[in-house]
């Protein structure tokens, strides 16, 4: 098998004194899994990495079972290939280039998302927010950022996300793992 570069998604490390997992142990764990050219992005669960095996689902497996044996308890962890990352940048349904990045986030998904899911949702209630679903993932245009969004609370709620895993980025962090994952 080739060697591919793919970025791991941490889903919910770091975040107010919780679930801490520093990325220098990140960054040696995957290493310690046969894993090369480590490299993390913020504290917020960003590692890009290249394997000669497996595929997204059993690197994001293996990552997730070490972790809980490192750390001590469960994260969700999402693979995607750097080939994947790129499509989900050229296929953003919003002008990214004439929004500020704290504006637009990628919800990435462990599975395709039927739009169903979201039909409870009166997205014309919280215009001028809005979101478009691309494959296993979801594009959020929040003027004011995510902080402040109303939309953003609501995609969160766990009744919408039941049996994915779902973890979003910020435009910027998008964009910065493309160009890490680049081969």
């Amino acid at each position: 098998m080739a060697i591919k570069t793919y970025a791991a998604l941490l889903r919910g490390i770091n975040v107010g004194g919780h679930k801490k997992v520093p990325m220098a142990q990140l960054r040696t764990l995957l290493e310690g899994l046969g894993h090369g050219g480590v490299r993390t992005y913020l504290q917020s669960g960003n590692a890009v990495f290249t394997a000669d095996h497996g595929d997204e689902e059993s690197l994001a497996a293996e990552v997730r079972t070490a972790i809980e044996e490192s750390f001590g308890f469960a994260v969700d962890v999402l693979v995607r290939d750097g080939a994947y990352l790129r499509a989900v940048v050229d296929a953003c349904p919003f002008p990214a280039a004439d929004l500020a990045a704290k504006q637009l986030h990628a919800t990435y998904f462990s599975a395709p998302v039927d739009p169903g899911r979201f039909a409870s949702l009166d997205q014309e209630a919280y215009l001028p927010e809005e979101f478009r679903l691309g494959d296993r993932v979801l594009y959020l245009y929040a003027p004011d950022g995510l902080g402040r969004s109303k939309l953003a609370e609501q995609l969160a709620r766990p009744g919408l996300n039941k049996g994915i895993v779902a973890t979003s980025r910020n435009w910027n962090t998008v964009t910065r793992l493309v160009e890490m994952t680049r081969d």
